[in-house]
């Protein structure tokens, strides 16, 4: 099925996406957001579903507020006909011109054209391999959190949330205040880095009393804090049974004798974040292992392309909400042919948080050394079943020197999320320097699909 073509065509309806989409809009450009969630709001605003019958669904959020004006402001512009937005649809091509090609919920095709394209794709959760990583019940953080807030479901009764950041904090209390009980807290961080940055984080008293609330819910809900403290191993049967934890040294090794046994149902794990790049790197934009490169204007280096949000470097929902109005402002610019106008206050506000989030990168990295702690018979590559020592193998046996050539040796990354989950993974296992990888199609996509297609997104006939 193939639409007119609108003005401006957002991937994307998290934070960014948003903002984008209705800064444009606001100055009556016809924007078509088209985003893979049931409800908009990305991760950071998800909502559970109307036939839960929620009966406090803020209870689970915090930036109520903000969320209430993105969601008024949205549904306005749509009864004004000058948002059109499809949820339930998955973007797996972009070709050059802006025609985008989509999978509904059900596996239909569709196909939508517009003037010019604004990717605000969000990013996805680092996963760092350690023994008994793949057992039932151990989760990423944001995926026990995505369960929380989408479903109403505790992913177990008996938690340990474990790795490093941020996020860490407010899945631990969701756990805690859902009825879970937390049994350790396990950060591999020490707090003691922020002090390297106190200039920095001592700008953002917001995020201070933020930090100081969630600290507080902890101390409530009697959650047991190890910092500087990392997960060796998950052990059970059929499912998650007990973690081994260790404390961690200055140089980020295991301090031995520090070793002890916490029982859980459930091990809810993250060490940060990814941001998409895929369409960006489909289109032929900048990208490095990190972001999609965009200018002061939220530009890419390809024409009538723009990139906001955790895509282009994660930071936080506030530094998502001033890159998308601040790419809005400028999409109006190139469409109108007017000069670009940056708000002051968004352009600000972002410089400052962007700073912030290089101090929380700089003190959340994952532990150094993880890698050696991952024992050859660990599965890295759960889809074709690839163990650390096979990969280990392709480096020291074979010569394999970058990740393609482990991937051709050993088929890692070959499987059904083609290297999205287990990128890091292998690329820590084998020693390798992070790649930027370009794949053709941004997600699996039906041989019945491609039949249908007339060309190709590289222009080649079907």
């Amino acid at each position: 099925m193939s639409s007119p073509t609108d003005a401006l065509a957002v991937i994307g309806a998290g934070p960014a996406g948003l903002a984008a989409a209705l800064t444009a809009a606001d100055h009556g450009i016809t924007v078509t957001l088209i985003d893979a969630a049931p409800q908009p709001g990305g991760q950071f605003y998800r909502q559970p579903a109307a036939a839960l019958g929620a009966s406090r669904p803020h209870a689970l959020h915090h930036h109520r507020r903000t969320w209430t004006r993105l969601r008024t402001r949205l549904d306005a512009h749509r009864e004004a006909h000058r948002i059109r937005y499809l949820p339930d649809r998955h973007i797996w091509s972009v070709e050059p011109g802006f025609t985008l090609h989509t999978l509904t919920a059900d596996d239909e095709p569709e196909t939508f054209a517009a003037d010019a394209l604004l990717l605000a794709t969000g990013a996805y959760e680092k996963a760092l391999p350690f023994p008994g990583w793949t057992l039932p019940g151990v989760v990423t953080a944001g995926g026990a959190q995505a369960m929380l807030k989408g479903g109403l479901v505790l992913p177990g009764r008996l938690a340990v949330v474990a790795g490093t950041g941020p996020l860490l904090l407010p899945v631990a209390t969701g756990l805690a205040a859902a009825g879970a009980r937390v049994a350790a807290l396990v950060e591999a961080a020490d707090p003691r880095a922020y002090g390297r940055h106190a200039r920095i984080i001592a700008a953002h008293p917001g995020k201070l009393a933020e930090a100081a609330a969630y600290a507080a819910r902890l101390v409530r809900h009697r959650v047991p804090v190890l910092t500087r403290h990392t997960v060796l191993a998950a052990h059970g049967t059929d499912r998650v049974e007990a973690v081994t934890v260790a404390a961690l040294d200055a140089d980020g090794r295991v301090r031995p004798g520090t070793e002890r046994r916490i029982v859980c149902d459930t091990l809810a794990v993250g060490h940060g974040l990814l941001p998409h790049t895929d369409l960006a790197g489909a289109l032929g934009c900048r990208t490095d292992p990190a972001r999609i490169v965009v200018d002061a204007q939220q530009r890419t280096d390809v024409p009538g392309v723009w990139a906001a949000g955790a895509a282009t470097g994660v930071g936080g929902a506030a530094l998502a909400l001033a890159e998308g109005e601040i790419a809005g402002r400028s999409v109006v610019a190139h469409l109108t042919g007017e000069r670009p106008r940056t708000r002051s206050t968004a352009a600000k506000s972002r410089t400052a948080l962007r700073q912030f989030a290089s101090a929380l990168d700089a003190v959340h990295a994952p532990p150094a050394h993880w890698s050696e702690r991952v024992t050859d018979d660990t599965l890295v590559c759960r889809c074709e079943e690839v163990t650390a020592g096979t990969v280990r193998a392709a480096v020291t046996e074979l010569g394999a020197a970058d990740l393609r050539t482990v991937k051709l040796f050993t088929r890692a990354g070959m499987g059904w999320c083609q290297g999205r989950v287990c990128g890091p993974g292998v690329t820590g296992v084998a020693g390798c320097p992070p790649d930027v990888v370009r794949r053709p199609f941004a997600r699996p996509v039906p041989l019945s699909v491609l039949a249908r297609t007339p060309r190709f997104p590289e222009g080649r006939q079907s």
